[in-house]
């Protein structure tokens, strides 16, 4: 391979490089939450919200024409125009919940941009349910948020530290979320065609490139490991950094120099992507599906090879690193120790960890950071020989370094409250973790504490390094629920009955077919659906049956269990002591309803347009958990086929936590007289429906523990609609 020592990538039919980013202002680092003063405070939070917020819109900005906005760049994503939008609907989706604001500002598209995609088997990949906004009137929409939140930055109440519990946290929590789509994002418009993207002054690449360096051992000590946030720490975090976690790790050889193109070359050379023999069964079957014959950023071409950046192709800079995905990486780490009789494999989170703690590098400060990292430098990579890090060079930044662990939750673990799916999705040991972030990851992604994780065939600015060791420590298996209040409703749908009560979901569903007799039976919807029994249960009836439900990580059972998996899940006994249970379609005699359950993620208050001409609605202890009761009975009517039947099953137990006082339906007194909730049903519903039956009490029971248990009423009303 000749020497390309300083010269410069760019093809000629490309206009010359502009001023490296190194000459812009340094982008704002995720800040201290607890120093200083209020009005300092308040500078701070503001400066960091505006560079983020104006850097992602100029993120935008490398997209050539308006097509570039929905023509999908790969086909398991939105459209770019989705995530233009999606993170400042994030901000008001947590303000709402945390309640620095009571109103919406877009409802349609919040309700648009809410959800976005990680392959679920709920997400709403149909072009056809969308109609999307112009870039314009999203710029518009963009701008009424940020104006919303300089508000509450300026104005609303303020008290130091800002940590876990804080309302504030939602503001630094948008921001953090709004960096992490800044990374996702340029993913997506590196994987665009040429044709949809335009060069931009402020994303501007690395244009040096020389000879690869040798990679090159080195070892690396025994010690110990110690990761312990708590949720008074006042640096923000996503909810899998906190707990904790100790280890010690054996001494252990590692890569000097990430994975470089030219390194990686000789295992595509050597028919790497041919001879499946290298590749894990997982890795096997992408391999068949896509028919990859190198890494997806590489273009061959009559010339010789070139590297895809984010807005243009160029001569192939083989010191730069190689980037792929996992299981690119670990077949090249299997070849690797076929050639070389060593036990090569690619290092544990732990392993990274020593590497980081031996480098002595720090997280970047307010000064320039002596790494590819936080867009100090380029809006690329570079040559994998420029940051030295003690014995090593690129311990962060340049690419993300992919690792052997699925992603698990350390001890004491507990999800955010208004953020109860960033992390609780990925524990199904099929997600790995990914450290050490990219020229592009800043804020709390260029913490040593971040822990993100991608399905193992995913792409992001992400390579590798290896380590040369026969032992891989394990990692606690995550298939286990292990959440108390999931683990209960896993319990409450598909456990056991309790002192003789029946199944409370079964017997909503044998109530409503009661009631449904001679009635048409092709689509059901219940909203509220938590883990999905009564799905399933109206599938033996029903043609078709949409499960809806606010959190994902209640959907995410009941999906599971339709695709055949077993649902494993612990339960508390006694103090520390759980038990182990699981429980699959096939044990309940449920089976043969999967293929007619759909499961989504969505807002009862704000459903989207497609979820109607629905014959029966279940709202199953729904109400008296809504943020606005009132809307949800004002528009349910327009999801339900004339004829149809709603039914509404609620204990009424009407709390402030859930719902504000103001918003209750009943339970309380009326112009001097008790105004219950069934007299607040008839106000909202008598206009388009009428009651059938009257009201009946159906008992449940929620295991606690094994010794305690919580017996409820629910009070069960049936409502045919007739205009």
């Amino acid at each position: 391979m000749p020497s390309r020592q300083n010269l410069p990538l760019h093809s000629p039919a490309v206009s010359p490089a502009m001023p490296s980013s190194a000459t812009m202002p340094l982008f704002a680092r995720t800040p201290h939450l607890g120093e200083g003063s209020e009005a300092g405070f308040r500078n701070r939070i503001r400066d960091y919200f505006t560079s983020t917020f104006d850097r992602y819109e100029s993120l935008f900005e490398c997209l050539a024409n308006e097509a570039a906005y929905y023509v999908k760049p790969i086909a398991l994503r939105h459209p770019l125009i989705f995530y233009y939008g999606h993170t400042a609907t994030f901000f008001v989706n947590k303000l709402l919940l945390t309640r620095m604001i009571t109103a919406r500002v877009n409802q349609r598209f919040e309700s648009m941009f809410a959800v976005g995609v990680d392959e679920m088997s709920w997400d709403d990949l149909n072009d056809a349910h969308y109609e999307w906004p112009t870039p314009a009137e999203v710029k518009g929409y963009r701008d009424e948020v940020r104006a919303l939140v300089l508000d509450l930055i300026e104005h609303a109440p303020l008290e130091l530290p800002v940590t876990w519990s804080n309302p504030w946290w939602a503001i630094v929590m948008g921001i953090e979320h709004e960096r992490i789509h800044l990374e996702t994002s340029s993913v997506l418009i590196r994987q665009h065609k040429l044709e949809y993207v335009k060069h931009s002054s402020h994303w501007l690449p690395c244009t040096q490139s020389g000879t690869a360096p040798v990679n090159t051992l080195v070892k690396v000590a025994e010690g110990d490991v110690l990761l312990d946030k708590n949720k008074t720490d006042c640096w923000y975090g996503w909810d899998n950094e906190y707990g904790v976690h100790e280890t010690c790790v054996s001494a252990f050889n590692t890569s000097r120099f990430l994975v470089s193109n030219q390194e990686f070359l000789d295992f595509v050379n050597a028919g790497g992507y041919l001879n499946h023999h290298n590749w894990e069964d997982e890795g096997k079957a992408w391999l068949t599906f896509t028919g990859a014959r190198h890494p997806t950023f590489w273009v061959k071409k009559t010339r010789g090879w070139y590297l895809r950046l984010m807005t243009e192709e160029v001569a192939m800079p083989w010191d730069w690193p190689v980037e792929v995905n996992y299981h690119e990486a670990k077949a090249f780490c299997n070849w690797k120790k076929s050639e070389t009789g060593l036990p090569v494999r690619l290092p544990t989170e732990d392993e990274w960890y020593r590497i980081y703690d031996e480098s002595g590098l720090q997280a970047p400060q307010q000064t320039l950071a002596n790494a590819n990292i936080h867009l100090d430098h380029f809006a690329s990579s570079c040559p994998v020989n420029r940051f030295a890090h003690g014995d090593f060079y690129d311990v962060a930044g340049n690419v993300w370094q992919w690792t052997e662990t699925p992603v698990y939750p350390f001890d004491g673990f507990d999800v955010h409250p208004i953020y109860d799916d960033f992390t609780t999705p990925t524990f199904d040991e099929r997600h790995n973790l990914i450290k050490g972030g990219s020229w592009i990851s800043c804020g709390n992604e260029a913490q040593r504490s971040a822990r993100y994780a991608f399905r193992r065939h995913f792409f992001q600015h992400a390579g590798f390094r290896y380590v040369v060791s026969e032992e891989v420590q394990s990692v606690p298996a995550s298939h286990y629920e292990t959440d108390k209040l999931l683990s209960e409703y896993a319990e409450f749908h598909y456990g056991d009955e309790c002192f003789g009560v029946a199944n409370f979901s079964k017997a909503l569903v044998d109530l409503a077919l009661t009631a449904l007799a001679n009635k048409p039976l092709q689509r059901a919807l219940d909203i509220g659906c938590a883990t999905g029994r009564a799905s399933f249960e109206l599938a033996k009836a029903f043609d078709h049956v949409t499960g809806i439900d606010f959190s994902a990580r209640f959907i995410q059972l009941g999906a599971q269990l339709a695709r055949g998996e077993t649902l494993r899940y612990t339960l508390a006994e006694e103090g520390e002591l759980v038990s182990y249970k699981s429980r699959s379609l096939q044990e309940l005699a449920l089976i043969d309803t999967a293929q007619k359950v759909e499961f989504f993620q969505g807002d009862a208050c704000n459903l989207k347009e497609q979820f109607s001409g629905y014959d029966f609605i279940l709202a199953a202890n729904l109400i008296d958990r809504l943020y606005s009761p009132e809307k949800f009975l004002q528009q349910i009517h327009q999801r339900l086929n004339l004829g149809g039947i709603l039914m509404i099953a609620s204990p009424y137990t009407w709390l402030a936590e859930h719902t504000p006082r103001e918003a209750w339906l009943g339970g309380f007194k009326k112009d001097g007289e008790s105004f219950t909730t069934l007299d607040g049903l008839h106000h909202y519903l008598d206009a388009h429906y009428k009651r059938i039956a009257e009201p009946r009490e159906v008992p449940f029971v929620i295991r606690e523990t094994r010794r305690k248990f919580q017996h409820t009423l629910s009070e069960v009303t049936l409502w045919e609609r007739i205009a």
